[in-house]
């Protein structure tokens, strides 16, 4: 059985030259997609006018609450002690949102209860294995 989490967080869209303006995005996880976090953002804040969700690997945001982390589209690093960076890389520029670790870090933990980290893997076979030895039932 597939189950998924999802969190409003609070946020503030980093902008060179207004003030930060606050977001509301949506961290998800779905135990059908064991090794990614997908966030949600609303369309009010995108350049196109529509919502959009990133999505990248959760092991990416568990490194990113530590220590730098991210080498492609997506970045994470952590911002004074009680807030974490994220950032999104495009061809048009960068978009840097800055989350509250807590709030992130709860979501992670949230995640680890629906698939445990080093367990990803083992979903379907244990869904598969169960449904073979119960035959249906």
């Amino acid at each position: 059985m597939h189950r998924t989490l999802e969190q409003p967080v609070r946020a503030r869209l980093i902008t060179p030259h207004h003030r930060d303006l606050p977001v509301r995005p949506v961290l998800r996880y779905d135990s059908a997609e064991p090794f990614a976090v997908h966030i949600a953002f609303p369309a009010r804040v995108s350049a196109g006018g529509r919502s959009v969700t990133w999505s990248f690997a959760r092991t990416l945001l568990e490194e990113g609450l530590e220590t730098p982390a991210g080498i492609g589209d997506v970045r994470i690093r952590p911002y004074g002690r009680s807030h974490t960076v994220l950032e999104f890389r495009v061809p048009q520029g960068t978009a840097v949102i800055r989350f509250g670790t807590a709030a992130l870090r709860r979501f992670l933990f949230r995640s680890y209860a629906l698939v445990g980290p080093g367990t990803e893997n083992r979903g379907p076979a244990l869904e598969q294995g169960l449904a073979a030895l119960l035959g249906g039932v």
